[in-house]
């Protein structure tokens, strides 16, 4: 277990401690030891970044000069990828992501869509000609401006900070903003090689900020509530977006939201690989810890029973071959905390008490070591009511609920609060399509196809959340529009 470095709180382009001289300790999920110690954050400290920010916003040119703003952004990627060893030792350690997983979903893959965004970002279009119109004689010529929205305060989650970070500090960047990052208390080291290589990229000093503590409300709630803070990114529970949406009211806060998900994967009867295909929908990728997981699995009636027994046979198959560290082709370690843990274990309590059957797994597993491991789990016999199907347990838990035909596959898919992600299997590729449509829900993978990348719109309907991250999209976010109509002096 690799020990990492003391994370400090990055303000007004300086490394430091907290004001008071306190830290809390960064706990690895593999083992439940302190693996680092990072910087408390106090208000008097969030109160410095929120005001560094608002300067450098307001008194430099980093938001009009798009060229200067593009060589700082690619130079500070160059840098993170020659810091890679780094983040892959954050990602493992820090974050708890299996050896296997750890470089192409964590940390390449960061990477890989941080350039796609600075590559997408020629094609925003921050002027637009309105066309000339002559009212009374005279001739007003329409222009329309994007501007930078001005200080953002970005506050994201500790599955894949990377990630996510990069989204929204570097669409942030691109479109002019200055930052506050808050990356989640239990994963501070993946925020603050954010601030730390923006100094080392020569970043103009108050540009991007970055904030740690122990409380995950302190700083977040500062941010939301402060006139000077102009718009909050954030990706988390729907629960806490209801609350930065109420909080960030009084100052008429703009609010961008990546929320939570309960995503349907529908298996229709014409799948030409039934087997295939419901075996590898087990809910083990990264311990079922991602907001747009497949955690409903959608087979038809007529094939129940035969998808229960493919279901069993996999998670049997994958039984002894999750929750170790030096896999180099594991994909499944623990969950986040102890808390994350018992969060897990009280809803697969809850599912049994629903009525709903246990195929396998429910344990929590002692025996794997000291971390917080939680074994691949299965419901069947779920129905769309009940809890464990309307709610985000965020844990590898999945739910197995049977359908009628088509029309009853959408209704239970659409049935939820949700709609972030989903899937749709079939050997009738325009009944896929017809049944993709029908979904209430912002990416859809038909057949296996690719619906998310840096290049790509990402978001979701209803409690899911508001707006959209990555490509051009994601960095508009960012923007305002200004409108000028102008006529000509005349001598």
């Amino acid at each position: 277990m690799t020990l990492l470095p003391t994370g400090k709180l990055i303000i007004n382009g300086q490394m430091r401690d907290a004001q008071s001289g306190k830290t809390y300790e960064d706990i690895s999920p593999w083992t439940g030891a302190t693996i680092a110690h990072v910087a408390d954050a106090s208000a008097a400290d969030v109160e410095e970044a929120i005001a560094s920010a608002r300067h450098a916003f307001d008194t430099s040119d980093w938001s009009r000069d798009h060229q200067k703003r593009v060589g700082l952004v690619q130079k500070l990627l160059d840098l993170f990828i020659a810091n890679r060893d780094r983040l892959v030792a954050i990602a493992r350690d820090e974050v708890g992501s299996a050896n296997g997983m750890v470089l192409w979903a964590q940390v390449d893959n960061a990477l890989k869509c941080w350039q796609d965004l600075i590559d997408l970002f020629p094609r925003v279009q921050f002027e637009k000609d309105f066309g000339d119109v002559n009212v009374g004689g005279r001739v007003s010529r329409r222009r329309g401006f994007l501007e930078a929205v001005g200080v953002v305060g970005a506050i994201t989650p500790w599955n894949f900070p990377f990630f996510v970070n990069a989204e929204k500090v570097v669409s942030g960047l691109l479109a002019g903003c200055t930052v506050i990052l808050k990356p989640a208390p239990d994963t501070p080291l993946a925020g603050t090689i954010f601030g730390e290589l923006a100094i080392e990229a020569g970043f103009p000093a108050g540009v991007l900020n970055v904030i740690t503590g122990s409380d995950p409300a302190l700083a977040g709630e500062m941010l939301v509530r402060d006139p000077r803070v102009d718009l909050i990114t954030f990706t988390g529970s729907t629960g806490v977006g209801k609350r930065i949406m109420r909080e960030g009211a009084d100052t008429m806060k703009r609010v961008f939201l990546e929320l939570g998900g309960k995503s349907a994967n529908i298996v229709l009867e014409d799948e030409p690989n039934f087997a295939q295909v419901v075996g590898q929908s087990i809910l083990i990728f990264h311990a079922g810890q991602g907001c747009a997981v497949q955690s409903r699995l959608l087979v038809p009636k007529s094939r129940y029973e035969e998808a229960k027994a493919v279901l069993k046979a996999s998670y049997e198959a994958y039984a002894d071959a999750w929750g170790h560290y030096d896999d180099p082709h594991g994909i499944m370690g623990p969950v986040i905390s102890r808390r994350q843990q018992e969060r897990i274990k009280d809803y697969i309590h809850l599912g049994v008490e629903e009525g709903a059957t246990l195929l396998v797994g429910g344990n929590l597993r002692l025996d794997k070591g000291d971390g917080w491991f939680v074994e691949p789990t299965c419901f069947v016999d779920v129905r769309n009511d009940m809890r464990i199907a309307q709610e985000e347990i965020f844990g590898p838990v999945l739910v197995v609920i049977p359908y009628e035909d088509d029309d009853d596959a959408v209704r239970i898919a659409n049935e939820s609060p949700f709609g972030l992600s989903g899937g749709v299997w079939s050997g009738d590729i325009d009944r896929a399509m017809r049944v993709a449509h029908r979904i209430r829900t912002g990416n859809v993978s038909v057949n296996g196809g690719m619906s998310m990348g840096g290049d790509l719109p990402f978001g979701g309907y209803k409690q899911s959340g508001i707006g959209r991250a990555w490509g051009v999209e994601g960095i508009e976010e960012y923007l305002e529009t200004k409108v000028i109509g102008s006529v000509e002096a005349k001598a």
